[in-house]
């Protein structure tokens, strides 16, 4: 291999994608988190398959605009938006804005006057519900994301000019289970219809992503049926939700190549090129990155090929640092230099997130393609146009 590649598989990206629409209700609009993965040839993958985008900057909305010229509903979310943001949303005129605080819907407010147009807001709502079990709470407890209840029935009292409130976004935890994920929409939807008599209602993402058993995934057919309750009671609501990294997540791979073999004090190593530095999920979740081995067997040089021995390995990169863990110590077959590791699941938060510049290494490659047409020679890793974003 010339240097690390990730690998976009296409195919099954549309395959999961279009099982995920299939699975949910009709009344149900599907929105992806461009934040999980943002590279282009994702996002137009998903364009048929979902009901818009949900971006978290202006620089998410420009890259939308710029990868689907075509008229695509985005949203406008996150904390901490800036007037230049704001105003981007409005000139995008994006079909929402997530509203994260007072402050926020009255400096919208003025923007929207200025701009003689009308911003259509869900008021982002931190609500006290249950989240055990959740690998990742933003909501429940005191947070920086969106406002309490209280705030959010005054900001919805407020008559400002400008501002067409319908609703509520809630995204309170990441890691949920079909069953837990389709409570807490319950629990949601019920708070927004009861108390601001909301007409849409957006329960956010965090389904359940599994890296230690890639063959969990999410149970969406279980997830689909579970919301139906909540449609039926609320005949006239609108009901959305937008998953990220249990969309893009499956449909890549970091594949790498091994370029030592260590054994120190009583442990192995194997070292690969590349590291946290291209794919930072393991290093930012705490976990071994699922992997594959595909033995090289034209070694073909004149000295000795290292290579694992008995015993647990730990799977390492290139940079100057112990957290540079791909894989903690984990049973697996002999890996030798010059094999090839294929780390799964490497869709999303992968190299969009990871300190690329750290060492200044190389970056690596992009390809379309499946992992038996890389592995099999058919793709020639570093050969073809990139289409990641750098």
């Amino acid at each position: 291999m010339n240097r690390p590649t990730y690998l976009y598989d296409l195919d099954a990206l549309t395959t999961h994608a279009a099982a995920i629409r299939a699975a949910l209700p009709s009344r149900v609009e599907l929105l992806y988190a461009m934040k999980a993965n943002p590279a282009p040839e994702l996002l137009r993958t998903l364009a048929p398959h979902v009901d818009g985008f949900e971006a978290a900057s202006a620089g998410e909305l420009r890259h939308l605009a710029r990868t689907l010229p075509r008229v695509h509903p985005a949203v406008l979310g996150g904390p901490g938006k800036t007037d230049a943001e704001l105003n981007a949303g409005l000139a995008a005129g994006v079909h929402r804005f997530h509203v994260e605080s007072p402050h926020e819907l009255r400096r919208l407010s003025a923007l929207a006057t200025a701009a003689d147009t009308v911003a259509n807001v869900l008021l982002r709502v931190n609500l006290p519900v249950d989240l055990e079990g959740a690998a990742l709470i933003m909501g429940g407890a005191a947070t920086p994301f969106g406002m309490d209840p209280e705030q959010a029935r005054d900001c919805a009292r407020l008559d400002l000019p400008g501002i067409r409130i319908h609703g509520v976004h809630a995204h309170l935890a990441s890691g949920l289970t079909a069953p837990a994920a389709a409570m807490v929409a319950r629990r949601i939807v019920d708070w927004a219809v009861s108390q601001l008599g909301a007409s849409e209602v957006n329960v956010g993402g965090g389904m359940a992503v599994d890296y230690t058993n890639p063959a969990n995934i999410f149970d969406w057919a279980r997830y689909g049926s579970d919301l139906q309750a909540p449609l039926a009671e609320h005949p006239e609501l609108v009901l959305r939700i937008e998953p990220g990294r249990a969309v893009t997540a499956y449909c890549g791979w970091y594949v790498t190549e091994v370029i030592d073999v260590k054994f120190s004090r009583g442990e192995w190593f194997a070292v690969v090129a590349g590291g946290t530095h291209h794919l930072r999920t393991p290093a930012a979740k705490g976990h071994s990155q699922p992997f594959l081995i595909f033995p090289r067997t034209d070694w073909g040089h004149p000295y000795p090929r290292p290579r694992t021995g008995h015993g647990p390995v730990t799977i390492v990169g290139q940079l100057c640092t112990p957290k540079d863990i791909l894989a903690r110590p984990v049973e697996t077959d002999p890996i030798s230099a010059g094999d090839v590791i294929a780390f799964a699941m490497a869709g999303a938060y992968a190299w969009n997130i990871s300190h690329r510049d750290f060492l200044m290494h190389d970056p690596p490659t992009f390809e379309v393609g499946t992992l038996g047409e890389l592995t099999s020679g058919k793709i020639q890793p570093g050969t073809q146009a990139p289409v990641g974003i750098t």
